[in-house]
């Protein structure tokens, strides 16, 4: 395969993946309101991935994994499962808040600031890559883009549920 076709389908697939993840928020939200708090919508999110997840390795023939080598990892290995565990909680509680868009485009914008360190430094073992003038151009059009989002976007409570009721899973009285 020609390897500028090879980016453009990896490019896709990524494509493809970031356009779901609004779609996480928003169910995730709406589970959190119907469980009645947002860790319990965490928790069962996190379920299901499980459940989703469990069916794929087994038909794709995974082999088992060496589990005597977890314990000899760095700690920073560990961040993908807190992190998720951070992202689908905030999620959960900032979209109804500041909306779909507010919460995506701040997310998209960390994730580039701290991707183009993880590139600079090789943090987590990664390749070291280039930070190009055009490169955080890019990212600083992303910040400029995120402001323009957030100046533009009102922040209101779900008419449904209070502040409190979002983030403790209490009614206020």
């Amino acid at each position: 395969m020609n390897s500028s076709l090879t980016v453009v389908a990896l490019a896709a697939v990524a494509l493809v993946a970031g356009a779901l993840v609004p779609f996480q928020a928003g169910s995730n939200a709406e589970l959190g309101r119907a469980l009645g708090h947002p860790l319990w919508a965490t928790l069962v999110s996190l379920v299901v991935s499980i459940a989703v997840v469990t069916p794929i390795v087994l038909f794709m023939q995974a082999p088992a994994p060496d589990l005597g080598r977890i314990w000899h990892l760095p700690v920073w290995a560990w961040l993908g499962g807190v992190s998720g565990a951070i992202y689908v909680s905030s999620a959960l509680i900032l979209v109804p808040r500041v909306g779909a868009t507010s919460f995506m485009v701040c997310v998209i914008a960390g994730q580039l600031i701290v991707s183009l360190l993880l590139d600079y430094f090789g943090w987590m073992n990664l390749p070291v890559r280039e930070v190009s003038l055009g490169r955080v151009s890019g990212v600083v059009l992303v910040m400029v883009g995120m402001m323009t989002v957030l100046w533009f976007s009102p922040t209101a409570t779900p008419a449904q549920q209070s502040t409190g009721q979002i983030v403790t899973g209490k009614v206020s009285s």
